[in-house]
């Protein structure tokens, strides 16, 4: 998942602000909410539904979700600090853009927000340019690396690592 951040801050134990969040959020844009870590269902199916009907592309909360299961089987990406059934209010607004801290991370809105199954990264919105052709050359060096090891090369090899050469005089590291 990959998109800028609409920033949240909300309150522990209340969702009305990810509701209107929903609303507010710019089509391909990553809701980045702070919930301050509570340990609240802040986020569900029914959120996730009505986000993805509206083009989001997915959740970062501080915080903790619920039905993760049927968010993980429609395809829409959340990432939480945690899971938890218990309820919550309904009775602030909350504030949209600005500062916000995610997993101790500060993000701004428009900040880049890329995350996948190893984790979350955020690139201020000044570098995200430069981070991006930079990870662009990456893959391609890692991809020729790979097709060097299918066709027989080793990573000692390839990486200049320092070789065991195995005597019968060795013993030991």
């Amino acid at each position: 998942m990959s998109g800028r951040a609409f920033t949240v801050r909300g309150r522990g134990g209340d969702n009305l602000a990810l509701h209107h969040a929903v609303l507010q959020a710019p089509s391909g844009t990553v809701l980045t909410v702070d919930v301050q870590g509570a340990e609240y269902g802040h986020w569900g199916e029914v959120l996730a539904v009505a986000a993805r009907t509206r083009g989001i592309a997915g959740l970062i909360i501080d915080g903790s979700v619920r039905d993760t299961e049927a968010m993980s089987q429609m395809g829409f990406p959340v990432f939480s600090s945690g899971t938890s059934v218990v309820g919550t209010r309904k009775d602030w607004f909350g504030q949209f853009g600005g500062t916000i801290r995610v997993g101790g991370a500060a993000v701004r809105s428009g900040d880049l927000v890329v995350a996948d199954a190893d984790g979350v990264v955020i690139i201020s919105a000044e570098h995200a340019r430069e981070a991006l052709e930079s990870a662009d050359e990456r893959v391609a060096k890692e991809a020729a690396f790979m097709d060097q090891l299918r066709n027989g090369a080793t990573t000692v090899d390839l990486l200049d690592l320092p070789s065991i050469e195995r005597t019968q005089s060795q013993s030991g590291p």
